[in-house]
């Protein structure tokens, strides 16, 4: 009896890291392409060019806010890709979903980099980022109920990937409600909740976090 395309497809781990790496580079490279220097004619002298400068502060805070969603993102797929034995093709599909979001967040970064103060605009962004965290953990569920990963991972491991990506979209829709105080408070608590996951500061018990 011959064997089923679908049972064969998609068995390559390294392959989807290999894509995961591409898609994330031109990703994250794409982000600082909203960054324009100053028009010389728009200004004169040093104070004019500081004051230009000054006025990028809000893009470039976003730029690093998205900088560090995807370097989050990217560090949360790989440590799930690392405890996979093999994968399938529903699997690998599920990643490509996840993927697919990735794709969305220079356009989200854009969005609420031209309309910082708009309420619609960020949560066009917090939805993204909701969207990657839904992939995420429905790659790490399916990778469990289908068996995929490596016998030897920690028990513990299973229950703290699931519960880092709750803990953090439950903090990112935290920070996303603040935009109905002030949408430039929003987006400072959701710096913060990246900073938290970026450096795991060993206070307060948010490196558990």
């Amino acid at each position: 009896m011959g064997t089923n395309y679908n049972e064969i497809a998609g068995q390559s781990v390294e392959r989807i890291a290999a894509l995961s790496d591409g898609i994330f580079a031109v990703a994250m490279t794409l982000l600082v392409l909203d960054l324009h220097a100053p028009a010389a004619q728009a200004f004169h002298g040093n104070h004019g060019l500081a004051a230009a400068l000054a006025g990028l502060l809000p893009k470039f805070a976003v730029y690093v806010m998205s900088f560090l969603t995807l370097g989050i993102f990217w560090v949360g797929q790989q440590t799930q890709l690392n405890y996979l034995e093999t994968t399938n093709r529903e699997l690998t599909w599920l990643h490509l979903l996840f993927l697919f979001f990735v794709t969305l967040m220079p356009f989200s970064t854009q969005l609420i980099g031209a309309f910082i103060e708009y309420r619609a605009a960020l949560a066009v962004y917090w939805l993204n980022i909701l969207l990657l965290g839904s992939a995420l953990l429905a790659t790490w569920r399916y990778s469990l109920f289908a068996r995929l990963t490596k016998a030897d991972m920690p028990e513990a491991m299973r229950r703290g990937v699931e519960r880092r990506i709750l803990i953090a979209q439950g903090l990112y829709a935290a920070g996303a409600a603040l935009c109905v105080v002030d949408t430039y408070w929003s987006l400072g608590f959701i710096v913060l909740v990246q900073l938290n996951y970026a450096i795991a500061p060993r206070i307060l018990g948010l490196r558990r976090l």
